[in-house]
């Protein structure tokens, strides 16, 4: 499995009375396709799978494998709660035709190291599908340590880790001692040339939901030309927005307000997330209409 390029988690949108809108999920998929990432991820935090039910999770990677039918790669969020969830999932989206899947680890629950390592290796040994981890801590509760990466060394399919500590050693570490186990995907925006810098080919980026051409054209210049002047001048038009991002504390709204400032409305996120107030929006709106007035 190639992991490299842009990879969208793809927002789930809704109406306004919280039912999925799947045709608004059409246009997104093909919106993305046609502006040049190289994948999507369906289930991921940045679609919302929190707050939906396992049924509407299943309805939403049947249309999205359906839709895409091989245009582009799809890897599925399969996290849950419980492992027996997470295979559930897993074995439906496989099912539908999925290329890989996305492996965090169980949220809430707070699975010890030796219990992570066995849910991650009952995923694999289940659905032997080429798997990227996502070590998100402040999100799941539970780190993935690098003693854990070095015991799943023995498992061909775990192929890539999004990275999403915001730990600049942690990044050296992976980089310099499991480049050759893991391809290693940036999961923390705003240090996106950071991780470029250090050898990654991939980026999971939220934002690239409404801004993908500025992210597949930093890609470009720092994977495969090497050019890391242009790719700074880059991340810096983008970085006021990867910072409100990363440092908003309103991550999924803020995405899909781009979204409807770029011409693709998806809707509100769920509740218990609230909408932006007006001086959100405001902020917002000042930064992506700074950032596309730069677009050649």
């Amino acid at each position: 499995m190639n992991f490299n390029g842009i990879w969208t988690p793809v927002v789930t949108p809704f109406s306004p009375d919280g039912s999925l809108q799947l045709d608004k999920l059409e246009r997104v998929a093909d919106t993305l396709i046609s502006q040049g990432v190289h994948g999507l991820i369906i289930g991921g935090t940045t679609g919302e799978y929190y707050a939906q039910s396992k049924d509407e999770r299943k309805r939403v990677f049947d249309f999205v494998a359906g839709h895409t039918k091989g245009r582009i790669p799809i890897m599925a969020g399969i996290n849950a709660t419980s492992t027996e969830e997470c295979l559930e999932l897993g074995q439906h989206a496989k099912a539908a035709g999925f290329d890989a899947i996305l492996v965090p680890a169980p949220y809430y629950c707070q699975p010890a190291q030796d219990e992570l390592l066995a849910h991650i290796r009952a995923v694999d040994d289940a659905l032997d599908m080429p798997i990227m981890l996502y070590n998100f801590p402040d999100r799941t509760g539970v780190p993935m340590t690098l003693e854990l990466i070095e015991a799943l060394r023995d498992r061909p399919n775990i192929q890539a880790i999004k990275e999403s500590t915001g730990s600049i050693e942690r990044l050296h570490s992976l980089a310099n001692e499991h480049a050759d186990q893991l391809q290693l995907s940036c999961g923390m925006d705003d240090q996106v040339l950071e991780f470029f810098v250090w050898g990654a080919r991939s980026w999971v980026a939220g934002a690239s939901n409404f801004l993908a051409p500025e992210h597949v054209a930093l890609h470009k210049a720092c994977v495969i030309d090497k050019d890391f002047v242009a790719g700074r001048e880059l991340a810096a038009r983008l970085l006021p927005i990867l910072n409100l991002l990363e440092q908003g504390g309103k991550f999924c709204q803020y995405i899909k307000y781009g979204c409807e400032l770029s011409g693709l409305p998806v809707g509100p996120a769920r509740r218990p997330l609230l909408p932006l107030n007006e001086a959100e929006k405001a902020a917002f709106k000042q930064a992506y209409e700074t950032l596309v007035a730069q677009r050649g």
